[in-house]
């Protein structure tokens, strides 16, 4: 039960007897836990605040009080009976600088102690966004069929606009079904893995996803028949249908496709059965409805029993973030029909709204990449679109969904060669995008993600019987993405773009880089303070290696490793890698016309107290000149190697001249401190991918000989298109006080001051009472576009 309390309440009386009550467990989560949430001091863009907790011992239920004051004598809200160990609240919250929240559990005869208080903040422009409570939420569901994307009331219209508006995509309904009946999907159960069969073999993989294609042919076939004769009453598509679910249905539920034994298989299965079954409803006799609400309860509790209560506890595992709304689906179709359905939509409900999504920030950014990213949205919308039709919830008023599709934008400008930091990223185009960004900025309503679309080739409508039902939706108005600022900080993944041409990568030169919270855990392996380099359409600086399997020998000890990326080695050693606690933190970024800086810490990313401090710097003087600043702290001496990739080999006439060309742009690159570097340049992987890939890419180390705890790298890098030679000079000045860079450019030179203490800082011409500043110099001494980070002032001097 839960109350909005509106009256000052005192004296506040716990439930117990005069004995100690039992202790709250307030233990900070471990790696990979969720949490307390609101964190401390939490600002909330979502009115009320999704709440979550330590999952307790003897618990059987949660207090949860939210209340002006720390002492709670003014209570704004209290539920009780709180089966779960999160909530978020079914009523929206007063907007204050300050709010507290307790919980306590209730065991088998009495409450605990209340937990530690936590103040948290609603933010003034938090959406409203409470959750239904759970008799609501049920209530919702029709008690007919179909349930699943379309509601029985909304048959008449669809009918109507499928002889209209939506004529084209019924047509090609049509035309699929006809090629189904033609020649329809096999039906025999598929085949278990051999009992000698190597896992992660390539025999292995074979039956693995081969399995999960064979289900999808036959159920997602069986729903487009259904689907379709919902609209036309063609009784011969909804014969075919019936035919082959019930083939399904006589599969082994904890056999080939069971979601235990081959997820990939299973969870096709069992949302594609639960739409066609909803579909076809009316078609199935008593007999086989009840046959598949028994193979649909064993799934069903399979795939419950795996994610509850542990998802809500560590909502991490990659694949879980896709099944948990695909439970949804289940519970949905069979809701009143299967014993349990009502707790697995309940569950998915409670994880949409205080665990989901997970790599993510409130800006928008994804920690696992660009392909991830797109593959894990693309399912979930339609979670989107089933739960705002049975549900009357919309996924889009919650902040990460209303920027979601800036990622895209920033990570892949239109024409990028490709996605950038994340699995599989290393394969997709920005015209890959096309997709999953139609259906965005449909669903969204957002006029630059349409605009985007527009950019990469056009929108490219959902096809099959969800992008019949999504046709419906209306035209957005397109806004030009050049109004956008050119680069962007996703803070929560720790992901920084800085562009100087967002509308086009030909024209565009583009810094990516990375310093993230999530670690490099999951999909987003790519080690800590890494950076990438594209240029006028062209990859110049990358990340390397081509996974060829997911954990196979070439995937963990290279490409998760530090060597892999353009970062930095200690002693030889990698940060740790595929970890929760190889921590990076964005702790600058600072982006004007002429000038973009960010900054990033990843000490805490390497093993064993090996590195107390890395903080790399990174100074962008649009368009020709990139500053990179290395400072480096080891409690004991040790050498330190600076990674650097290229598509093609590098020519390398000395640490101060460095040539990088590929395609229609290149790069000089000038190791400018500390002297005496020792580089080496190979094109060898190690260990390399399987034969089957083939793959040429050159890395290139600078090496210190003198072991040392403290290490200061400045290095210049100038993009330039093909055949244009950019000026080569630059130095630096490396002090207790400040360290300065002088680098010429073509109109003149930039200077760069970073300031180590307080108060004002002059060098090389230039003083500030900035943390860092810098500035165009012309030839002739002018003052030209500055920027100045941490402080209001900078000026140049040339006396």
């Amino acid at each position: 039960m839960y109350r909005l309390m509106m009256l000052t309440v005192a004296g506040m009386i716990l439930m117990g007897t005069a004995h100690a009550q039992p202790e709250f467990d307030d233990t900070p989560p471990a790696v990979r836990e969720w949490g307390f949430r609101p964190f401390e001091d939490d600002v909330s863009m979502t009115n009320p605040p999704a709440f979550s907790w330590r999952q307790q011992d003897g618990a059987r239920s949660y207090v949860l009080q939210i209340a002006r004051d720390e002492g709670f004598t003014d209570v704004l809200y209290e539920a009780d009976e709180i089966d779960l160990f999160v909530h978020c609240p079914p009523v929206t919250l007063p907007v204050a600088e300050h709010l507290y929240w307790r919980v306590a559990f209730v065991g088998e005869e009495e409450q605990s102690e209340w937990s530690q208080v936590r103040a948290f903040t609603i933010d003034e422009e938090a959406v409203d966004f409470p959750m239904p409570g759970r008799e609501e939420l049920l209530s919702r569901v029709p008690d007919e069929h179909p349930r699943l994307f379309v509601r029985p009331e909304q048959l008449p219209e669809l009918r109507e606009l499928a002889q209209g508006d939506l004529s084209e995509l019924y047509e090609g309904l049509v035309s699929r079904c006809e090629r189904i009946m033609e020649d329809p999907p096999p039906t025999e159960e598929p085949q278990r893995y051999p009992e000698d069969i190597e896992r992660g073999s390539d025999e292995w993989r074979s039956i693995w996803w081969g399995n999960r294609t064979y289900t999808i042919e036959l159920l997602d076939s069986a729903a487009t028949l259904g689907f379709t004769r919902l609209l036309d009453g063609n009784e011969d598509y909804g014969q075919m249908a019936r035919e082959l679910l019930m083939a399904a249905a006589e599969w082994d539920p904890v056999g080939a496709t069971g979601y235990r034994y081959n997820d990939e298989a299973g969870m096709p299965y069992n949302y594609y059965f639960s739409r066609t079954y909803s579909y076809i409803y009316d078609l199935l006799t008593e007999e086989e409805r009840e046959k598949c609400r028994e193979i649909m309860q064993v799934r069903g509790e399979e795939m419950y029993n795996h994610l509850y209560p542990r998802h809500l506890r560590s909502p991490y595992a990659s694949h879980s973030n896709r099944a948990w709304h695909f439970l949804g689906e289940v519970a949905i179709a069979f809701l009143g029909e299967v014993e349990g359905a009502d707790d697995w939509l309940w569950f998915a409900t409670n994880v949409f709204f205080n665990a989901y999504p997970v790599w993510s920030d409130d800006d928008g950014g994804w920690h696992e990449g660009a392909s991830y990213w797109a593959g894990y949205l693309n399912r979930f919308t339609w979670w989107a679109d089933v739960q705002r039709v049975a549900l009357g919830i919309d996924a889009f008023k919650k902040p990460y969904f209303s920027n979601a599709g800036y990622f895209a934008i920033y990570a892949m400008p239109p024409n990028v060669p490709q996605g950038g930091f994340g699995g599989l990223s290393e394969r997709r185009s920005a015209e890959n995008n096309r997709g999953i960004m139609t259906i965005l900025a449909n669903q969204a309503q957002n006029g630059y993600w349409m605009d985007y679309v527009e950019r990469i080739g056009g929108p490219s409508p959902t096809g099959g019987y969800v992008g019949f039902i999504r046709g419906a939706l209306p035209e957005v108005e397109r806004r030009s993405i050049s109004e956008l600022p050119p680069s962007r900080v996703f803070r929560g993944t720790g992901l920084a773009y800085m562009h100087t041409d967002l509308t086009d990568s030909r024209n565009d030169v583009q810094i990516s880089f990375k310093s993230s919270p999530f670690g490099t855990q999951s999909h987003g392996s790519e080690a800590q303070n890494a950076f990438l380099l594209y240029a006028y359409g062209e990859q110049l600086l990358i990340q390397t290696g081509r996974r060829d399997h997911w954990g196979s020998t070439h995937h963990r000890e290279w490409m998760w490793c530090t060597r892999s990326v353009n970062s930095i080695t200690v002693s030889g050693q990698s940060q740790m890698r595929g970890s929760a606690e190889a921590l990076g933190e964005i702790i600058a970024f600072d982006s004007s016309e002429g000038f973009d800086y960010v900054a990033g810490e990843a000490a805490e990313a390497y093993p064993d107290g090996l590195v107390d401090q890395f903080t790399r710097h990174i100074l962008f003087a649009k368009p020709d000149l990139i500053i990179i600043l290395d400072e480096l702290e080891t409690p004991e001496p040790e050498t330190f190697d600076w990674w650097l990739h290229s598509p093609e080999e590098m020519q390398i006439n000395g640490q101060g001249d460095i040539r990088v060309e590929v395609g229609n742009a290149g790069a000089h690159v000038n190791m400018v401190a500390p002297e005496g570097l020792v580089l080496s340049q190979t094109d060898q992987f190690d260990p390399p991918p399987r034969e089957r890939v083939q793959l040429t890419q050159y890395h290139l180390t600078a090496e210190t000989t003198e072991p040392s705890t403290t290490m200061r790298f400045v290095t210049v890098i100038r993009p330039h298109r093909e055949g244009e030679v950019p000026p080569t000079a630059a130095e630096a000045e490396i002090t207790d006080d400040y360290y300065a860079v002088r680098a010429e450019v073509d109109d003149g030179e930039v200077i760069a001051l970073w300031r180590l203490g307080v108060g004002e800082t002059s060098a090389m011409g230039l003083t500030t009472d900035g943390d860092v500043a810098a500035m165009r110099v012309s030839g002739d001494g002018e003052p030209g576009a500055y920027m100045v980070s941490g402080g209001a002032r900078v000026e140049f001097d040339d006396r």
